[in-house]
Protein backbone atom coordinates (compact mmCIF):
# COMPACT_ATOMS: atom_id res chain seq x y z
CA UNK A 1 0.00 0.00 0.00
CA UNK A 2 1.35 3.42 -1.19
CA UNK A 3 0.95 6.48 0.40
CA UNK A 4 1.65 10.45 0.35
CA UNK A 5 4.83 11.65 0.79
CA UNK A 6 3.10 13.15 4.26
CA UNK A 7 1.89 9.95 5.20
CA UNK A 8 3.23 6.96 6.45
CA UNK A 9 3.78 3.83 4.19
CA UNK A 10 2.37 0.83 5.71
CA UNK A 11 2.39 -3.21 4.75
CA UNK A 12 -0.75 -4.96 5.40
CA UNK A 13 1.03 -8.39 5.35
CA UNK A 14 3.97 -7.28 6.79
CA UNK A 15 2.42 -5.35 9.83
CA UNK A 16 5.16 -4.24 11.57
CA UNK A 17 6.97 -2.32 8.27
CA UNK A 18 7.57 1.32 9.24
CA UNK A 19 10.23 3.53 8.41
CA UNK A 20 12.70 3.63 11.49
CA UNK A 21 12.22 7.74 11.58
CA UNK A 22 8.57 7.74 11.93
CA UNK A 23 7.11 10.64 10.44
CA UNK A 24 10.23 12.55 11.22
CA UNK A 25 11.24 12.21 14.91
CA UNK A 26 12.86 15.13 16.24
CA UNK A 27 16.25 14.80 17.80
CA UNK A 28 17.30 16.89 21.34
CA UNK A 29 18.76 19.76 19.24
CA UNK A 30 16.18 20.40 16.84
CA UNK A 31 17.63 18.70 13.90
CA UNK A 32 14.97 15.75 12.67
CA UNK A 33 15.92 11.78 11.53
CA UNK A 34 15.82 11.51 7.34
CA UNK A 35 13.11 9.43 5.99
CA UNK A 36 12.88 6.70 3.75
CA UNK A 37 16.97 5.69 4.68
CA UNK A 38 16.16 2.55 6.85
CA UNK A 39 13.34 0.64 7.57
CA UNK A 40 12.30 -1.79 9.96
CA UNK A 41 9.82 -4.79 9.97
CA UNK A 42 8.62 -8.17 10.91
CA UNK A 43 9.49 -11.08 8.65
CA UNK A 44 8.23 -10.66 4.57
CA UNK A 45 5.55 -13.16 4.33
CA UNK A 46 4.54 -10.34 1.44
CA UNK A 47 1.31 -10.62 -0.71
CA UNK A 48 1.74 -9.32 -4.02
CA UNK A 49 0.95 -5.86 -3.40
CA UNK A 50 2.57 -5.05 -0.52
CA UNK A 51 5.86 -6.88 -2.42
CA UNK A 52 5.50 -4.41 -5.20
CA UNK A 53 5.39 -1.74 -2.80
CA UNK A 54 8.99 -2.99 -1.44
CA UNK A 55 10.22 -3.03 -4.60
CA UNK A 56 9.50 0.56 -5.60
CA UNK A 57 11.65 1.72 -2.46
CA UNK A 58 14.59 0.79 -4.28
CA UNK A 59 16.10 -0.92 -1.28
CA UNK A 60 19.83 -1.92 -1.43
CA UNK A 61 19.85 -4.82 1.00
CA UNK A 62 17.39 -6.64 2.84
CA UNK A 63 19.49 -7.68 6.58
CA UNK A 64 17.41 -10.54 8.32
CA UNK A 65 18.31 -10.71 11.67
CA UNK A 66 16.53 -14.25 11.87
CA UNK A 67 18.86 -17.58 12.93
CA UNK A 68 18.93 -20.48 10.09
CA UNK A 69 15.96 -22.32 11.51
CA UNK A 70 13.16 -19.39 11.39
CA UNK A 71 14.48 -18.60 7.75
CA UNK A 72 13.94 -21.89 6.90
CA UNK A 73 10.24 -22.11 8.09
CA UNK A 74 9.81 -18.93 6.58
CA UNK A 75 12.06 -17.38 3.61
CA UNK A 76 11.92 -13.57 2.70
CA UNK A 77 10.39 -13.02 -0.53
CA UNK A 78 13.28 -11.72 -2.67
CA UNK A 79 12.98 -8.39 -3.56
CA UNK A 80 14.50 -6.56 -7.07
CA UNK A 81 17.75 -4.91 -6.59
CA UNK A 82 18.16 -5.78 -3.03
CA UNK A 83 21.03 -8.14 -1.88
CA UNK A 84 20.31 -10.07 0.92
CA UNK A 85 22.26 -10.70 4.38
CA UNK A 86 21.57 -12.73 7.40
CA UNK A 87 23.13 -11.49 11.16
CA UNK A 88 22.00 -14.17 12.90
CA UNK A 89 20.74 -13.51 16.27
CA UNK A 90 19.26 -15.45 18.78
CA UNK A 91 15.71 -14.27 19.59
CA UNK A 92 13.48 -15.98 21.84
CA UNK A 93 14.22 -19.53 23.10
CA UNK A 94 11.47 -21.37 21.83
CA UNK A 95 12.05 -24.49 24.09
CA UNK A 96 12.18 -22.04 26.68
CA UNK A 97 8.61 -20.70 25.91
CA UNK A 98 6.85 -24.08 25.62
CA UNK A 99 8.40 -24.68 29.16
CA UNK A 100 6.60 -21.55 30.49
CA UNK A 101 3.73 -22.06 33.15
CA UNK A 102 3.34 -18.55 34.53
CA UNK A 103 3.61 -14.88 33.15
CA UNK A 104 6.22 -13.93 35.63
CA UNK A 105 8.58 -16.68 33.98
CA UNK A 106 7.87 -15.15 30.75
CA UNK A 107 8.72 -11.92 31.76
CA UNK A 108 12.22 -13.12 32.98
CA UNK A 109 12.75 -14.59 29.89
CA UNK A 110 12.06 -11.37 28.14
CA UNK A 111 14.72 -9.87 30.07
CA UNK A 112 17.13 -12.79 29.43
CA UNK A 113 16.44 -11.90 25.95
CA UNK A 114 16.95 -8.41 26.04
CA UNK A 115 20.15 -9.03 28.49
CA UNK A 116 21.83 -11.07 25.53
CA UNK A 117 21.89 -8.23 23.47
CA UNK A 118 24.62 -6.95 25.48
CA UNK A 119 25.99 -10.10 27.35
CA UNK A 120 26.45 -12.21 24.19
CA UNK A 121 29.57 -12.05 22.35
CA UNK A 122 27.52 -13.51 19.12
CA UNK A 123 24.83 -11.53 19.25
CA UNK A 124 27.75 -7.90 19.32
CA UNK A 125 29.29 -9.82 16.57
CA UNK A 126 25.95 -9.65 14.37
CA UNK A 127 24.39 -6.03 15.83
CA UNK A 128 27.81 -4.84 14.82
CA UNK A 129 27.93 -6.76 11.48
CA UNK A 130 24.70 -5.33 10.83
CA UNK A 131 25.20 -2.04 11.62
CA UNK A 132 28.24 -1.69 9.66
CA UNK A 133 26.19 -2.64 7.26
CA UNK A 134 23.48 -0.27 7.26
CA UNK A 135 26.66 2.51 7.67
CA UNK A 136 27.10 1.61 3.77
CA UNK A 137 23.77 4.22 3.05
CA UNK A 138 20.30 3.80 2.46
CA UNK A 139 17.62 2.26 1.68
CA UNK A 140 17.72 -0.29 3.47
CA UNK A 141 15.65 -2.84 5.51
CA UNK A 142 16.20 -4.89 8.67
CA UNK A 143 14.30 -7.20 10.52
CA UNK A 144 13.63 -10.26 12.23
CA UNK A 145 10.96 -12.69 12.69
CA UNK A 146 8.09 -10.42 14.94
CA UNK A 147 9.61 -7.26 14.12
CA UNK A 148 9.72 -6.28 18.05
CA UNK A 149 12.82 -7.27 19.81
CA UNK A 150 16.15 -7.75 17.88
CA UNK A 151 14.91 -5.27 15.24
CA UNK A 152 13.47 -3.08 17.95
CA UNK A 153 16.67 -2.81 19.91
CA UNK A 154 18.49 -2.29 16.36
CA UNK A 155 15.56 0.93 15.78
CA UNK A 156 16.18 1.79 19.33
CA UNK A 157 20.18 2.30 18.67
CA UNK A 158 19.50 3.84 15.62
CA UNK A 159 17.47 6.58 16.98
CA UNK A 160 19.74 7.09 19.96
CA UNK A 161 22.55 7.36 17.72
CA UNK A 162 20.73 9.99 15.42
CA UNK A 163 20.29 12.26 18.80
CA UNK A 164 16.41 11.16 19.49
CA UNK A 165 15.37 11.10 23.69
CA UNK A 166 14.67 8.06 25.04
CA UNK A 167 10.63 9.17 25.62
CA UNK A 168 10.30 9.16 21.76
CA UNK A 169 12.67 5.83 21.23
CA UNK A 170 10.29 4.15 24.19
CA UNK A 171 7.20 5.29 22.18
CA UNK A 172 8.23 4.10 18.87
CA UNK A 173 9.38 0.88 20.60
CA UNK A 174 5.74 0.12 21.85
CA UNK A 175 4.53 1.14 18.34
CA UNK A 176 4.88 -2.59 17.45
CA UNK A 177 2.24 -3.48 20.13
CA UNK A 178 -0.27 -0.94 18.07
CA UNK A 179 0.49 -2.05 14.80
CA UNK A 180 0.72 -5.74 15.16
CA UNK A 181 -2.89 -7.00 15.61
CA UNK A 182 -3.05 -9.74 12.80
CA UNK A 183 0.23 -11.09 12.78
CA UNK A 184 -0.29 -11.34 16.82
CA UNK A 185 -3.73 -13.01 15.98
CA UNK A 186 -2.35 -15.57 13.98
CA UNK A 187 0.87 -16.70 16.98
CA UNK A 188 -2.16 -17.06 19.31
CA UNK A 189 -4.12 -18.81 17.06
CA UNK A 190 -1.30 -21.38 16.75
CA UNK A 191 -0.76 -21.66 20.51
CA UNK A 192 -4.34 -22.58 21.07
CA UNK A 193 -3.98 -24.95 18.07
CA UNK A 194 -0.92 -26.61 19.80
CA UNK A 195 -1.27 -26.43 23.10
CA UNK A 196 -4.76 -24.97 24.05
CA UNK A 197 -6.32 -21.47 24.88
CA UNK A 198 -5.15 -22.04 28.51
CA UNK A 199 -1.49 -21.28 27.09
CA UNK A 200 -2.31 -17.85 25.50
CA UNK A 201 -2.60 -15.59 28.56
CA UNK A 202 1.16 -17.25 30.18
CA UNK A 203 2.58 -16.80 26.90
CA UNK A 204 1.14 -13.14 26.13
CA UNK A 205 4.32 -11.21 27.88
CA UNK A 206 6.48 -12.74 24.77
CA UNK A 207 4.24 -11.37 21.87
CA UNK A 208 4.54 -7.79 23.05
CA UNK A 209 7.27 -5.19 23.25
CA UNK A 210 7.32 -4.37 26.98
CA UNK A 211 9.45 -1.20 28.23
CA UNK A 212 10.77 -3.52 31.13
CA UNK A 213 12.23 -5.21 28.36
CA UNK A 214 13.87 -2.52 26.14
CA UNK A 215 15.30 -0.73 30.42
CA UNK A 216 17.17 -4.21 31.02
CA UNK A 217 19.22 -4.17 27.69
CA UNK A 218 19.89 -0.91 29.19
CA UNK A 219 20.65 -1.69 32.44
CA UNK A 220 23.12 -4.45 30.97
CA UNK A 221 24.63 -1.97 28.70
CA UNK A 222 25.47 0.23 31.95
CA UNK A 223 26.20 -2.25 34.17
CA UNK A 224 29.20 -3.90 31.60
CA UNK A 225 29.86 -0.80 29.28
CA UNK A 226 28.75 2.49 31.16
CA UNK A 227 26.58 3.91 28.25
CA UNK A 228 25.39 3.24 24.96
CA UNK A 229 28.66 5.07 22.98
CA UNK A 230 31.32 2.78 25.17
CA UNK A 231 28.62 -0.25 24.23
CA UNK A 232 28.65 1.11 19.84
CA UNK A 233 32.37 1.35 20.43
CA UNK A 234 33.66 -1.46 22.85
CA UNK A 235 30.54 -3.69 22.39
CA UNK A 236 29.61 -3.50 18.39
CA UNK A 237 33.22 -2.67 17.57
CA UNK A 238 31.79 0.49 15.88
CA UNK A 239 34.67 3.15 15.06
CA UNK A 240 33.80 6.66 14.88
CA UNK A 241 33.68 6.49 10.96
CA UNK A 242 30.75 4.01 11.39
CA UNK A 243 28.91 6.17 14.03
CA UNK A 244 29.46 9.34 11.99
CA UNK A 245 27.88 7.59 8.65
CA UNK A 246 25.07 6.24 10.17
CA UNK A 247 24.79 9.50 12.20
CA UNK A 248 24.86 11.53 9.17
CA UNK A 249 22.75 9.10 7.05
CA UNK A 250 20.21 9.50 10.06
CA UNK A 251 19.40 12.67 10.37
CA UNK A 252 18.04 15.98 8.18
CA UNK A 253 20.61 19.27 7.50
CA UNK A 254 21.46 20.58 10.85
CA UNK A 255 19.53 23.28 11.63
CA UNK A 256 20.14 26.66 10.91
Amino acid sequence: MTSSSDEILRLASADNFRDVAGAGYATHDGARVRRGVFFRSNELRLNESDHDTLAGLGLRAVLDLRSKPEIERHPDAAVPGATWHNFDVSGIPMEQVAALRDRRSAVELMDRVYRSFVDSEAARVEFGGLLRQLATGGPQLFHCTAGKDRTGWVAALLLHIAGVDDPTIESDYLLTNALTGSSRARVEAEIVTVLGGDHVSVFEPTLVADIEYLRSGYDAVQARYGDRAAYLREGLGLDDDVVTALRDLLREDEPA
